[in-house]
Formats: structure tokens, C-alpha cells, sequence
């Protein structure tokens, strides 16, 4: 931990395509080794063919997929017993 207390928390930019945050997000989870401009390709290049194939906005298919992939309810750890 710092001397000088905690470190601010850094906001994320929105990405300059689509303006999103959420899609910010999930570009820097795509990104290795600090490849951002390849990670944006490939994350557009992927949205790109989804459009094409669907005929759809590719933001709406988007979140339409991470919405399904999110849990519906937590899950928390129960205790029982004991020694």
C-alpha cells in the first residue's frame, strides 16, 4: 500500500466506435500485453462479421450476448458445520 494512502481509481474511457464503456471493458479484457490497438481490431473485426451475419446493430447483439452470459442471481458460499 502507498505511503500516502490509497491510489485513485481510474476512469475508463468509452471506445471511439460505439462510445461504450461496457465495450471499453471488454476490449481491455481481450488485450494482451498491452496490445490495445490489436485487441480493438480484433473485438471490431469479430462485431463487424456479427452485422453482417445477423443483420442486427452490432451493440445490440452485443449486450443481447452479455446479458446472457451474466449470472441471474448470486451464489454465496454457506457455512455448516463446524469442528
Amino acid at each position: 500500500m502507498p505511503r500516502k494512502g490509497p491510489a485513485p481509481k481510474r476512469q475508463i474511457l468509452p471506445d471511439p466506435r460505439f462510445n461504450s464503456k461496457v465495450l471499453a471493458r471488454f476490449i481491455n479484457k481481450v488485450m494482451l500485453r498491452g496490445k490495445k490497438s490489436l485487441a480493438e481490431q480484433i473485438t471490431y473485426g469479430a462485431l463487424n462479421i456479427v452485422s453482417e451475419k445477423t443483420g442486427r446493430d452490432a451493440m445490440d447483439v452485443f449486450s443481447q450476448a452479455l446479458s446472457n452470459a451474466m449470472p441471474l442471481v448470486e451464489v454465496r458460499p454457506r457455512r455448516v458445520g463446524g469442528a
